[in-house]
């Protein structure tokens, strides 16, 4: 009989509160679900440490306490779950401005010429020394084929040989590089 009583008094609450709750829980959380779920699982936890209030216990404000609770957690978790987003939406951010700053002061000209160099560097050193002596005066002094020859006593076929053999060497290594390996070593 007691167990019956008790389950009308509930029902009773039930009825009167229910809506008042919800209407509460959704005031904070926004979230007409979450508002149902969380006075629903209030009302359970009630029903269920029931025995453990004292008498004279404001049944209502018990319940809307749990609400309350339940939605500061929500609250909670939410505003550490948007913190982090935040965080990563600004390391994202951060990462994109970098990203977007390197690239406008990137020169390609610069790259490609310092790449381009350094092949060429590595190329002259792999040279044997009177090719790449031949052909460091003729592209880096100017001098003339006539010019090497007397300076070095071969003849000027000699220079042209060995001019060849360098450039043969600088075309396969700076393959890559074709506009450059012509303007460096064609043009001029």
């Amino acid at each position: 009989m007691e167990n019956t009583t008790e389950l009308k008094a509930f029902n009773q609450l039930f009825t009167d509160y229910q809506g008042r709750f919800i209407r509460f829980a959704n005031t904070y959380v926004r979230d007409m679900d979450v508002a149902e779920d969380f006075t629903i699982e209030a009302l359970m936890y009630y029903w269920e440490n029931r025995h453990s209030l004292e008498a004279n216990s404001n049944i209502p404000a018990y319940i809307l306490t749990i609400i309350k609770n339940k939605c500061l957690n929500y609250l909670q978790h939410l505003q550490v779950r948007e913190e982090a987003n935040e965080q990563i939406k600004n390391h994202a951010d951060w990462e994109l401005n970098t990203r977007i700053s390197t690239l406008e002061v990137c020169d390609p000209n610069e790259l490609f010429s310092a790449e381009a160099q350094e092949i060429v560097n590595k190329t002259l050193a792999s040279l044997p020394e009177q090719t790449r002596t031949i052909f460091m005066m003729s592209r880096y002094e100017n001098k003339s084929h006539k010019e090497i020859a007397e300076t070095l006593g071969i003849t000027t076929k000699g220079v042209e040989y060995h001019i060849s053999k360098a450039l043969k060497k600088l075309h396969t290594n700076l393959k890559d590089y074709f506009p450059i390996f012509l303007y460096i070593f064609y043009i001029n």
